[in-house]
């Protein structure tokens, strides 16, 4: 079995990979339709225990005003699994593993909630 590597540290902060960047315009359709009011990249850090921080890919204002934080993943690691884990335990937002679905399945997200 090949085991798959990850290019750590190949963009800069702040930067969207492929799939972040599909998941933003798939948000933008979303806003446009009015079932968000807003989300951003990036654009909060949640302290997890000292010296760790958790970092979710977009943070999601629905239309009702709730927040909900979005972690896009093309294949989970152990360490990005337990930090939104913990998250989801210390703090009042619901949060969610979002998943690119293959086109033999329809295409689409598959999510995950914690």
């Amino acid at each position: 079995m090949r085991k798959q590597v990850q290019a750590l540290g190949r963009l800069k902060v702040g930067q969207m990979n492929q799939t972040e960047a599909k998941y933003a315009s798939y948000l933008d359709t979303l806003k446009h339709a009015g079932e968000i009011a807003w989300y951003r990249f990036e654009g909060i850090k949640f302290r997890l225990a000292d010296n760790t921080f958790y970092t979710p890919d977009f943070i999601v204002m629905l239309s009702d005003g709730s927040i909900e934080a979005h972690e896009v993943k093309g294949f989970w690691t152990d360490d990005a699994r337990v930090k939104i884990k913990v998250a989801a335990d210390a703090y009042p937002f619901q949060f969610l593993a979002v998943k690119v679905k293959a086109k033999k399945q329809g295409g689409g997200w598959d999510v995950e909630r914690f």
